[in-house]
């Protein structure tokens, strides 16, 4: 019996694997893999794209999907992350939870004998790598010698992105102020792919001649305490339409949204010619669909 695969974060799949995901996310017609079972999605913290793009794939692998939100099973609270998870996986054919600390994640995969995949975490945003990285392969085909710049805060997302484009061949660089830095142990596990991240202050340099221009928020979920400090530290790394002229021509925009307009990105960019954002998210459905085929080992 093959042993239970989970998706913590994108570096549980290999380089081949990746590309098998991103093949089995092209898919028109893709297999049943969830025909006449269940998946349970567990969100700890709200989402449209995630719970929506997540609903529609196990429905179009056939399968019944739940979303409980985390009131209705207080990790931690009325029961421990384990509990849930082995309850849940009474029921279900595979477990997704999106939550606000990494390491309930890791718990739950480290009992669940069904897959458990990351919806989110503090630490990593897996599923939405995984869309980008299709979004991208579908603009330019080729990965290898692509340039991803990334300018922004370097958060659960720039993580996830850095590791995927490093899986997929690609080059990745990160723009971000003296501070707001990944640490060695982030570009430690970036490196582990084969490919290093660069790591920039000037969001130009970072630009310049790049396929893929990516930001996020600067203040994610929870983190509103910190609003006017990152305010002030991001100014200079507003995504704009002069920043985005450094780009090549043929330069793509990205964002996994909700995007804070006159904050990370202007509004000419982010519904500008050269944005992709509706193209990727709708890949968020096409990628989990692709992610839940492999994890449960469907031909």
């Amino acid at each position: 019996m093959n042993p239970v695969r989970h998706l913590l974060e994108v570096d549980d799949l290999t380089a081949a694997e990746l590309a098998t995901v991103l093949d089995l996310s092209a898919d028109p017609a893709p297999s049943q893999a969830l025909e006449g079972k269940g998946m349970a999605l567990l969100f700890e913290k709200p989402s449209a794209r995630t719970r929506n793009s997540m609903e529609m794939a196990v429905v179009q692998l056939g399968g019944h999907p739940v979303s409980i939100t985390g009131g209705e099973v207080g990790i931690d609270q009325r029961e421990s992350a384990e509990d849930i998870t082995r309850t849940l996986a009474c029921y279900h054919a595979a477990i997704g939870a999106r939550v606000f600390d990494h390491t309930v994640v890791e718990r739950m995969a480290s009992v669940s004998p069904v897959p458990v995949v990351n919806m989110l975490s503090d630490q990593a945003h897996p599923l939405q790598a995984l869309a980008d990285i299709l979004t991208v392969k579908q603009v330019f085909g080729e990965m290898s010698g692509c340039r991803i710049a990334y300018v922004g805060d370097p958060n659960n997302m720039a993580r996830s992105l850095g590791i995927a484009a490093g899986l997929a061949g690609a080059e990745f660089v990160i723009a971000s102020p003296a501070g707001y830095r990944f640490d060695s142990v982030d570009l430690n596990r970036i490196a582990s792919t084969g490919r290093e991240a660069q790591v920039v202050d000037d969001p130009v340099r970072a630009v310049d001649g790049a396929h893929v221009v990516y930001t996020d928020v600067w203040v994610s979920m929870g983190q509103e305490a910190e609003t006017d400090e990152k305010v002030d530290a991001f100014a200079p790394y507003t995504v704009d339409e002069r920043l985005m002229s450094r780009a090549a021509p043929d330069a793509i925009f990205l964002h996994c949204l909700p995007a804070r307009l006159g904050l990370e990105v202007t509004e000419e960019v982010l519904y500008g010619p050269q944005s992709r954002i509706w193209q990727q998210a709708e890949n968020r459905m096409h990628a989990a669909r692709g992610l839940l085929t492999f994890l449960l080992g469907a031909p």
